[in-house]
């Protein structure tokens, strides 16, 4: 019996995995190198690691080694090969190139034409006849790996990658791939637990990869069965009433393990999800042997009947711009969850972040790099038991301030804090009155009224109250602790003084931060409210940015326009989430431009229209204002011209999608005198700025009439705070 070199392929950080798999088929001298193991063996051997292997990508079969130091080694040291030995001059083929620390050779493309070469004019040569090339689905696949100056060419007899089972519509993408999979299922220990009948459940189970690898594996499934095409099927060598043996002794052990799988269960939200994972299970021939549903992960559970066994998934890794918050969050509960609903239960996660694997508030096993594509991943083996829980630690300081005040009981609170309660019921006993006597909903109730207290209180009112608290950053002088334990106290008292739920309310740091506006992301939880203004309906959100994508202080200027808009055209520059517009609209603008750079704002302005039902001449533009203003005002024909206009631009902006920096100190007169190009003959130009230290250039604006209007602006709620903004109105002489 022959014995050939071998070697199996893998991605990076699984060698180890395969050995051990090989191992299990009888391979005794596997040795480890990077992405692969080298080993000897009988084509029968080759054949089995084919057909058996669940981590490997492609089986090679050596043909030959030789010195690469110059382009002519590599044509010369393929050409020593008698080709015709492995395949027929009319055959079609392949050629897979690789190259690593070579000098001699380091294009691929180049390094695969010159083996090419060698096989082609050896043929031509020798019968006037040569092979074709095909890449999908060649006759023989020929593998050359360079590294330094030594050449390896091989056969690959995989054909396409092994982890490829078969069972997989290839228009459904793949979150991992099978091989993945299966190296995640054999870490996390299911062959054992599958034979102690333990139950597999995957809660977020997507196309259900997972779930028909973990049923494979435990019905001593091949995972090449269902394959119809290996690249030794070509090959003059092989050996096919082997190959009949090797899959006849497969089938029966597949169909014998079938029946004896243990319970395997997916859950997951989407539909679409769960119809790909259908088609998976029935393509492997495993319908009505794994069960699916569509539920959320908030849902997951297991029947009375299932047997403790493994949970596993792949989570959302957040990696996506901004989702960091949502996924922490969602690994938070799914903690809550393993721990009320799966003890005695083992769990495997693979994540991409392993601070994440902290929010879920279990101890884990020591911690398996694997990767998922290029992206670095660990795999989380958790056993959920109580002497393994723990509280997570904070992530950041919100958390963690919510987190004092959950601790925090009501009879360790200090004067100071009873001081800050009782400001709050006074402010509230007056403002209650003057809210619902000018019919408004959103207000602030405290402003720093103590000194010890710097925060800002806002009450939104929609179907329910909820409340946004904001710290102004306290003096470096003070000492953390104590600052963090004040503001706990004032997070614990809220809920108290507003007879609200703690989950109602909400906590923002506002901190100084040069070279960023007020728009920072600061999470991705996507939780809209609708509340009410002067009869527009708006939507804001506590959770995703320091804004809450309303401007209270801004309620008396928005009434304003909302008075005077009637028959009018209306620009909104700089107009976030479009409320200003929403205000115009209602008010019965003939109509409205707004203008944002941020197509997220954009969007959210569009759904303030469709929530009151505006429709009609309401134009929607995403560009830097300033860059836009500066193209209309320069127009000679067709100039937009305008009745009515609010600009209500940001102290300052570096955003990659501006041309310049935006400083409004130095850009207003520019800003001003651009929008004041685009007014009618008497139309009407609002400016507002929130810059504390501005200063209104009259001079360079001596064409224009401006009135300071910041006091007519303030409103109630902010008078012990008149710098709020400051605003003015402004007409052409």
């Amino acid at each position: 019996m022959n014995t050939f070199q071998l070697f199996a392929t893998t991605p990076k950080a699984m060698e180890q995995i395969l050995a051990e798999e090989l191992k299990q088929l009888g391979i005794t001298d596997a040795k480890l190198t990077v992405a692969g193991v080298a080993f000897e063996g009988s084509l029968e051997t080759a054949y089995r690691v084919c057909l058996w292997s669940r981590i490997a990508n492609r089986v090679l079969l050596v043909l030959s080694s030789f010195p690469v130091n110059h382009q002519d080694d590599l044509y010369n040291g393929v050409k020593q090969i008698n080709w015709f030995e492995h395949m027929k001059p009319d055959d079609s083929m392949a050629v897979t190139f690789s190259a690593k620390n070579s000098k001699a050779i380091n294009n691929t493309h180049f390094g695969a034409l010159k083996v090419k070469d060698a096989i082609v004019d050896q043929m031509r040569a020798k019968f006037n006849k040569r092979p074709n090339i095909d890449t999908e689905q060649p006759t023989i696949r020929i593998n050359v790996y360079l590294n330094g100056e030594n050449a390896q060419l091989s056969l690959d007899l995989s054909g396409e990658s092994l982890h490829k089972r078969g069972y997989r519509d290839t228009q459904v993408k793949a979150p991992i791939k099978e091989n993945l999979a299966a190296a995640i299922l054999l870490r996390a220990g299911w062959p054992d637990i599958a034979k102690q009948n333990g139950t597999l459940i995957d809660p977020m189970c997507g196309s259900g990869t997972l779930l028909v690898e973990a049923a494979m594996m435990a019905a001593d499934y091949a995972p090449g069965l269902l394959r119809t095409h290996y690249g030794f099927l070509g090959w003059k060598k092989h050996d096919a009433a082997l190959w009949q043996n090797l899959l006849s002794e497969a089938e029966l052990r597949k169909n014998t393990g079938i029946e004896k799988l243990p319970v395997i269960a997916g859950f997951d939200k989407s539909s679409q999800s769960i119809n790909a994972a259908l088609t998976h299970i029935d393509n492997a021939g495993l319908s009505r042997k794994i069960h699916v549903e569509r539920r959320d992960i908030v849902d997951a559970e297991p029947a009375a009947d299932w047997q403790p066994g493994l949970l596993v998934c792949n989570p959302p890794y957040g990696e996506r711009l901004g989702d960091e918050d949502s996924t922490s969050e969602l690994y938070r509960q799914f903690g809550d969850i393993l721990k009320s609903r799966f003890t005695g239960w083992r769990v495997a996660l693979i994540i991409s972040n392993s601070e994440l694997g902290f929010r879920l508030g279990i101890r884990s096993q020591k911690p398996i790099t694997l990767y998922n594509g290029a992206l670095e991943c660990t795999l989380l083996r958790l056993t959920v038991d109580e002497t393994a829980f723990f509280i997570p630690k904070p992530k950041n300081r919100e958390e963690k301030l919510f987190q004092l005040a959950q601790n925090t009981p009501s009879e360790s609170v200090d004067n100071s804090a009873e001081m800050f309660s009782n400001r709050v019921r006074k402010n509230l006993k007056k403002l209650t009155k003057w809210a619902k006597l000018q019919n408004i909903h959103c207000y602030r109730v405290y402003d720093a009224d103590l000194p010890e207290y710097a925060v800002a209180v806002d009450l939104y009112q929609g179907d329910k109250t909820w409340i946004n608290v904001q710290e102004y950053e306290p003096p470096k002088t003070i000492d953390p602790d104590k600052a963090d334990q004040r503001l706990a106290s004032v997070i614990a008292e809220i809920p108290k003084l507003f007879s609200i739920p703690a989950d109602q309310v909400f906590l923002k740091i506002r901190r100084k931060k040069q070279n960023k506006d007020q728009y920072e992301k600061q999470g991705d939880q996507g939780r809209f409210h609708v509340i009410e203004e002067a009869g527009c309906k708006l939507l804001v959100n506590f959770e995703d940015y320091l804004d809450t994508g309303l401007f209270l202080d801004h309620r008396p200027i928005r009434a304003r326009i909302q008075r005077e808009a009637k028959g009018k055209r209306f620009l909104n520059l700089f107009a976030y989430t479009g409320s200003a517009t929403v205000h115009a609209a209602m008010g019965g603008a003939q109509s409205t431009t707004t203008v944002d750079m941020s197509k997220t704002y954009l969007d959210w302005a569009q759904k303030n229209l469709a929530l009151n039902g505006i429709k009609g001449n309401h134009e929607i533009i995403q560009a830097d204002c300033k860059t836009w203003l500066q193209t209309e005002a320069d127009r000679l024909y067709k100039k937009r011209q305008y009745d009515l206009i609010f600009l209500d631009p940001p102290t300052f902006s570096n955003s990659k999608r501006m041309e310049d920096v935006f400083d409004i100190q130095n850009d207003h007169v520019e800003l001003i005198s651009d929008a004041a190009a685009l007014l009618a003959t008497t139309g009407v130009l609002y400016f507002s700025t929130n810059f504390r230290r501005f200063k209104m250039d009259h001079e360079a604006l001596s064409g224009l009439v401006i009135e300071d209007i910041s006091a007519a602006t303030l409103p109630d709620d902010f008078a012990r705070n008149p710098k709020i903004h400051y605003c003015w109105r402004i007409q052409k002489c």
